[in-house]
């Protein structure tokens, strides 16, 4: 398989990726890259707006573990961890993008930031999956996903022990408890995506659309 954005040597593209350059094909490089982040933080700022506060924890339900785990497998591991990366400094920075329209410093080191740096360590390790062919498959993705799912909360409790002083049993409740139902229907919708999108790219391919670095 080509690749469609010339970072240095590594996997090739995923099949989402190969599909726009197809279409595009004009557009490769750099510059393929630079868009490709763009959506892809566009995406996760448009479903941290979808918040539902829970009046026991200070985490809010957002729409964005879907959308973290969904550009890690898409976009791999590399491309993946570099957009949540602008993402971060994006709401660093200023713009309202975390959850409810929050930015700042502030808002990174309170009590939630253990879950935007698990963002990033889940996205790669997505990718880093998807590139080896986790993707060709709904089951693997979905273990693939869990997996991603895990890496987020994983900095997300500590950070949050460590933020309100509580222990492990009190931030499980607060923390992760409450989201776990709703992260398996949102796991789900990713695990069939891309075994569907990679029918899409050799169908792509048997009809002579393969793109040319």
């Amino acid at each position: 398989m080509h690749r469609l954005y010339a970072l240095p040597a590594g996997p090739p593209a995923p099949p989402l990726l190969y599909v726009a350059r197809a279409w595009a094909p004009r557009v490769s490089g750099w510059p393929l890259a630079v868009l490709a982040v763009l959506a892809g933080t566009a995406l996760l700022a448009a479903s941290a707006r979808i918040r539902i506060e829970l009046g026991f924890s200070p985490v809010p339900i957002t729409g964005q573990t879907f959308a973290v785990l969904l550009v890690g497998a898409v976009y791999g591991s590399r491309l993946g961890s570099a957009t949540l990366l602008a993402y971060l400094a994006e709401g660093i920075g200023g713009l309202p993008v975390f959850a409810g329209g929050a930015s700042g410093w502030a808002y990174f080191t309170g009590p939630t930031g253990g879950y935007l740096v698990g963002f990033v360590v889940a996205a790669y390790a997505v990718g880093w999956l998807a590139e080896r062919g986790w993707d060709r498959s709904a089951v693997t993705m979905a273990v693939a996903m869990v997996a991603g799912n895990v890496l987020i909360y994983v900095p997300g409790v500590a950070w949050l022990m460590a933020e309100l002083d509580i222990s492990l049993g009190r931030a499980w409740d607060v923390g992760v408890q409450p989201f776990l139902s709703g992260d398996a229907r949102k796991l789900g919708h990713p695990s069939g995506l891309l075994p569907a999108a990679w029918a899409l790219k050799e169908g792509v391919e048997r009809r002579g659309g393969s793109p040319r670095d």
